[in-house]
């Protein structure tokens, strides 16, 4: 089974992935890497927060992109 992130809007809907990169990860700690190092570049792609999934099973989520107020 891979993982993968979905991306949402502030409400929780899902974001089109047109023109964002689309990852498959073998492994949880390879997806949670490649979101600390791309995360503000979802950001500015109108991404607001993202869930991480393994199949089709939520692993945790949604956890948001913005900095910490």
């Amino acid at each position: 089974m891979s993982f993968t992130w979905r991306y949402e809007n502030a409400e929780g809907a899902a974001v089109s992935a047109e023109g964002l990169p689309v990852e498959s990860f073998p492994t949880q700690a390879d997806a949670e890497n490649w979101i600390g190092e791309s995360w503000r570049e979802l950001l500015e792609s109108g991404v607001d927060q993202v869930s991480l999934l393994e199949g089709d099973r939520v692993v945790y989520g949604p956890m948001s992109l913005h900095p910490a107020q």
